[in-house]
This record gives structure tokens, C-alpha cells and sequence, in this order.
């Protein structure tokens, strides 16, 4: 996919922020549309449907946190978080609210721009296609994934899942019993670069069993000290 084709979402209430960074994308040849605050965001998200948003947290209306809740077709759309915080607090909860990536203001344009394109060919890197043994169907116990069609179910009930969500668990399932660490699944699910860190392997996981209930816990088993594993005695 080219830069001509790829829509960013730009929100920030500070109007000379957002046409900075607008003004360098669409230099870059995206296509960009801005929002001055959360309600307008969600609007936008649903209409322009971009491939990125870059989302200040501190907004009127709805913050970026909130936005990040309500935002629906969640399944193709990368969030990179905007806060004056430098906090690993927020990072972590911006994280788990299903960002991909957080920046500290004051930022640096070039520094915003690699990241961006960093994620969106993070957003457009599938899984290696060994990894997977060129199934197109999986099953592990009360889980079945088809992948050419990536939905996943769990005792027969659609799950709701992020494009890594489902990579992740695609990837552990095709190996019951094998045991990856941390970094193996950054690099094979996302990438090395990747600046959430391992940390965002265990958020993962932590929403895989969530969305999944008592067959993720009983699944998706922790190795301590090592990393993860998927079992299927589910």
C-alpha cells in the first residue's frame, strides 16, 4: 500500500499542533483529515476511516482514553497516543486500552513521522507464513481460527479481536505445547522495533484471556521466567 493510499486521522484540540502534523504527512503524500476533540474524533474515525490515528489524550469532550474505548471497527486502525505525561502509568493503561504506540509532547515531527510509518507496516506485516504451516484452519481445543477469513471462536461464539490479538493467538495455537518467549513473540507478531517493549506481549495476552474467559486462562498458560505457551486440553 502506498502513502497516497493511506489515511491518517489527526486529533488534537490544540489547532496549531494538529496542522503542523497534518501539514507533514500530507507533505509525505498521506491522506489527512484533523479533529479538535474526542466526540469529533469518533465521528471522523467512522467516516474518513483512516488506517492511523495519532490521538492527543488531554481533549475536551473525550479524551483520547475514552475515544480509545468507544472506538468501534477497532480491527485495521493503529492508535499512537499523544501526552504531555511521561508516565509508565499511562503508557501501560494507553497500552491496554489497545494503543500501539505513545509519544511524549513536545515531540519531534521526523520522530512522529518514522513512528507512524513504522506502524503502519507493522499494520500491514502479517505473521510469517511458515510459522503457520500454511493451515488455514486451526483448532485447539474449544478454539477454532480460520485464517483466510481471521475470525476466531471460542466454544462456538465469534471473538472480537485486534489484528495482533488474533496474530498472537494464531501463532500459539498452530504450536500447542511449544513454549515462546517475550521476545520471540515481538518479533514473529510484531516487530523488533517495536517500542511498547515485552510488556505489550503480556497485555496481549492478558486481553486474549479476558476476551476469551475460562478457556483463554486454561489456553493461554504462562512459562515464568521464559514466556507463553498454548495447551489443548482446554
Amino acid at each position: 500500500m502506498h502513502e497516497h493510499d493511506q489515511r491518517i486521522l489527526v486529533v488534537d484540540d490544540e489547532a496549531s499542533i494538529a496542522q503542523a502534523v497534518a501539514y507533514a504527512f500530507r507533505r509525505e503524500g498521506y491522506t489527512v483529515e484533523i479533529a479538535h476533540d474526542g466526540e469529533e474524533a469518533l465521528r471522523k474515525a467512522d467516516s474518513f476511516r483512516p488506517q492511523v490515528i495519532v490521538l492527543d489524550v488531554m481533549m475536551p469532550k473525550l479524551n483520547g482514553y475514552e475515544v480509545c474505548r468507544k472506538l468501534e471497527n477497532r480491527e485495521n486502525v493503529g492508535i499512537l497516543l499523544l501526552t504531555v505525561k511521561n508516565d509508565i502509568v499511562d503508557k501501560v493503561l494507553g497500552l491496554e486500552l489497545g494503543a500501539d504506540d505513545y509519544m511524549t509532547k513536545p515531540f519531534d515531527i521526523r520522530e512522529l513521522l518514522s513512528r507512524v510509518k513504522a506502524l503502519l507496516r507493522r499494520l500491514n506485516r502479517s505473521i510469517k507464513p511458515a510459522e503457520l504451516k500454511d493451515q488455514d484452519e486451526i483448532t485447539l481445543g474449544p478454539i477454532t481460527l480460520h485464517l483466510k477469513k481471521r475470525s476466531a471462536q471460542a466454544h462456538g461464539q465469534f471473538l472480537e479481536l485486534t489484528p495482533k490479538e488474533f496474530d498472537l493467538l494464531a501463532l500459539l495455537c498452530a504450536h500447542p505445547e511449544r513454549v515462546y518467549t517475550r521476545d520471540e513473540l515481538l518479533d514473529l507478531v510484531w516487530s523488533m522495533d517495536y517500542a511498547g517493549g515485552t510488556r505489550t506481549v503480556d497485555i496481549h495476552i492478558q486481553r486474549l484471556r479476558k476476551k476469551t474467559g475460562d478457556t483463554g486462562a486454561s489456553t493461554l498458560q504462562t512459562v515464568y521466567g521464559i514466556g507463553y505457551k498454548a495447551v489443548g486440553n482446554a
